[in-house]
């Protein structure tokens, strides 16, 4: 069971690191970037070729993302573009607006997207590995007094497909304008996934024919919610939603949530966001079950010893785990430097914890640059928490800026690859170590 529990949490590096820190151009604005490197995969040396144009007009935005692995000999690295997804994931985003406006629509790599407060979807991102990566499609509407957020996971092949609809039925009457409970929100989520490896529990992997004989199939993997979010400040300086939310993973368990999310803003020099949820889980339940590493989690198959494990395997044996906290918090200061950590446990499961740390120091005239996340799942004590395994992920770049538009940097990931079937399935991942040495350019220009 300990393959369950592993956790990894990519985060796409490229010559402009895309985290929750990563930032589109201002309108008429772009950045033409790009950068040569040698990457160690495992041991193995590639020359690393990268281009990553950004340009931002009203509010559109576009945003590429192509890069190269030449070995020795002049051959592309094979999983850099095996599959329909690998070219079309060159367009590493086209959007109209930003998370949060009226209109928000957004084609290409979703990174860390949130249905609603996160009960069922939670910082879901559908391109979890270098060598896996997807295009998939955000569309979100607010017309005041009610509106929709939706996502699509993967284009070319079913996937994770979720909508929440809102309303504020008060703004459609009098109250509207009584404090507080004028704005008060009320919501249903649908989020289901159409995977066809999504639902199996019982099974086998044939070595010999490369095969899966799938013994249980509970079929797609379906999850409905209600939520109400209850906004106590509203504000230019400050803002806290206290919320209550309800899911059931149908056919399995359900349960309930309830937490708070402040944001303050003093004066424009530090901003942060904090988080703090408790949860009350059922049998045969698991909060924010499309997550960061779902696409890691979902399947996978163990090929030397013919067996599997997935999260609908683990959904079906959960029982008696206990209720559990999740806090986060994300704090900016002077817009120079960034921080996040979130941890997540379960009472009466000691080896439940979840630990994500992530950090930028990236201001436009420092001469410098850092970045770095760590992220660590079926924590059991503290001497387990920084312990590298298969449960664990870590990044990192150091660069100098010898000219203002000129960046040498080393990277360094321990990371995952693909195993794939005799259809070209993805099956399970195995550790991969990257290091790159890379110096890349970064011009940005307006219009």
């Amino acid at each position: 069971m300990k393959k369950l529990y592993f956790f990894i949490l990519i985060l796409t590096i490229s010559s402009l690191s895309y985290s929750q820190f990563g930032k589109y151009p201002k309108q008429n604005n772009g950045n033409l970037s790009g950068g040569v490197g040698l990457n160690w995969i495992d041991g193995e040396p590639y020359y690393s070729i990268s281009f990553n144009p950004e340009i931002s007009f009203a509010n559109l935005g576009v945003g590429l993302d192509l890069r190269f692995d030449v070995d020795s000999k002049g051959n592309i690295r094979n999983e850099n573009f095996n599959e329909l997804s690998d070219y079309l994931s060159i367009i590493r985003y086209v959007r109209y607006g930003l998370k949060n406006d009226p209109v928000f629509v957004k084609l290409g790599a979703l990174d860390y997207y949130t249905l609603g407060h996160g009960s069922i979807m939670y910082l879901y991102n559908n391109s979890p590995s270098f060598d896996a990566r997807k295009i998939g499609l955000v569309f979100d509407v607010d017309f005041g007094t009610f509106g929709f957020e939706s996502i699509y996971s993967k284009f070319a092949e079913a996937g994770v497909a979720g909508i929440r609809g809102f309303i504020r039925p008060l703004q459609l009457t009098s109250a509207a304008s009584i404090p507080i409970i004028g704005n008060i929100e009320v919501g249903a989520s649908y989020a289901g996934d159409f995977d066809q490896y999504s639902g199996i529990t019982e099974g086998s992997y044939d070595n010999v024919q490369r095969k899966i004989n799938i013994i249980k199939d509970e079929g797609p993997i379906s999850i409905v919610g209600l939520d109400l979010g209850l906004p106590i400040i509203s504000g230019s300086m400050a803002n806290l939603t206290l919320y209550l939310d309800y899911v059931n993973i149908i056919n399995f368990g359900g349960g309930t949530s309830t937490g708070a999310i402040l944001e303050v803003n003093p004066l424009g020099l530090i901003s942060a966001t904090a988080k703090l949820e408790r949860r009350f889980n059922g049998d045969h339940y698991l909060p924010a079950y499309f997550n960061s590493l779902y696409e890691l989690e979902r399947f996978l198959v163990d090929t030397s010893s013919g067996t599997f494990v997935s999260k609908a395997q683990l959904l079906s044996s959960s029982t008696n785990v206990g209720n559990g906290y999740y806090g986060e918090l994300l704090v900016n200061v002077l817009g120079m430097f960034n921080i996040l950590g979130s941890y997540q446990r379960l009472d009466k499961y000691p080896s439940s914890g979840i630990l994500h740390l992530e950090t930028e120091i990236a201001p436009e005239d420092f001469p410098f640059i850092a970045r770095a996340g760590y992220d660590k799942r079926n924590i059991k004590n503290e001497t387990d928490l920084f312990k590298l395994d298969d449960r664990s992920y870590l990044y990192s770049e150091i660069g100098y800026k010898p000219f203002p538009y000129m960046v040498v940097a080393m990277l360094y990931s321990w990371t995952f690859s693909p195993i794939r079937d005799k259809d070209d399935n993805v099956i399970d991942f195995e550790p991969q170590k990257r290091i790159e040495p890379r110096v890349y350019f970064v011009y940005p220009f307006s219009f």
